[in-house]
């Protein structure tokens, strides 16, 4: 039985040996997705796709949106930046169609929603367990037509 234990402890040390690499590491936050377009005129389009069970009950009554686990909310609200470095509502319409891997497609039914001086424009996407959306969106504000994609893991 000692000359098994020998014959096994080079192997043990040789393992043990093996082990000494590089500390780990601590884990890296990965930046949040960017959620605003520029766009011409000069415009922003601040944008999300967040799961509807996100929302506090608050935010969710405000908005007129149900939470519900297969429901994602689309937010886009059109501003304009100022010289102050602030910004304004923009008015304007806003229009968008969602699509996951799968390739199928969603038109997205927006309503204005008055918050404060600001006015967003929301709707709610089906979304499912580990879907991808890809959101592309129309926003047309002085006549002119400007258009953006984005994309919304869940």
């Amino acid at each position: 039985m000692n000359r098994i234990r020998l014959a096994l402890l080079p192997l043990l040390l040789a393992a043990l040996a093996a082990c000494g690499g590089p500390a780990p590491e601590p884990a890296r936050p990965v930046p949040p997705a960017p959620s605003v377009a520029e766009l011409d005129g000069p415009l922003r389009a601040h944008y999300n796709l967040l799961p509807s069970l996100a929302l506090g009950e608050a935010v969710a009554r405000e908005y007129g949106v149900e939470r519900d686990a297969g429901s994602a909310l689309l937010v886009v609200a059109l501003r304009r930046p100022t010289a102050e470095g602030d910004e304004t509502t923009a008015d304007g319409e806003v229009s968008a169609e969602a699509v996951d891997l799968a390739g199928r497609r969603q038109v997205v039914n927006l309503r204005r929603v008055s918050t404060g001086d600001y006015v967003d424009h929301v709707g709610t996407v089906h979304v499912g367990e580990h879907d991808t959306m890809r959101v592309h969106v129309v926003v047309v504000v002085d006549g002119r037509r400007q258009e953006f994609d984005f994309q919304r893991n869940f």
